[in-house]
């Protein structure tokens, strides 16, 4: 329906489209990666795995993946689960 030949685009719309595309699919990436090392922190939590789920973390919300407050609120969480293992 949107490639529609009989619907109007202009460049810069087309474009935009394009560019929501690969945000979309790289940011479902990084959230990916994190559920992923999260689960793995979960299951054997130590302060290696937590250092490593810290940094996607930081990169996720620096890169806009995820808003930073949910980065800082999820490394406040792991943080919790991490040292009680300890």
């Amino acid at each position: 329906m949107l490639d529609s030949p009989t619907v109007p685009r202009s460049k810069t719309v087309l474009k935009r489209q394009r560019q929501t595309e690969r945000r979309r699919v790289r940011n479902k990436s990084a959230r990916s990666t994190l559920r992923t090392s999260e689960r793995k922190l979960r299951t054997s939590p130590g302060a290696e795995q937590f250092k490593t789920v810290q940094t996607e973390l930081d990169k996720a919300a620096a890169k806009g993946a995820i808003h930073p407050n949910k980065a800082a609120r999820k490394k406040s969480r792991l943080a919790k689960i991490a040292n009680q293992s300890a």
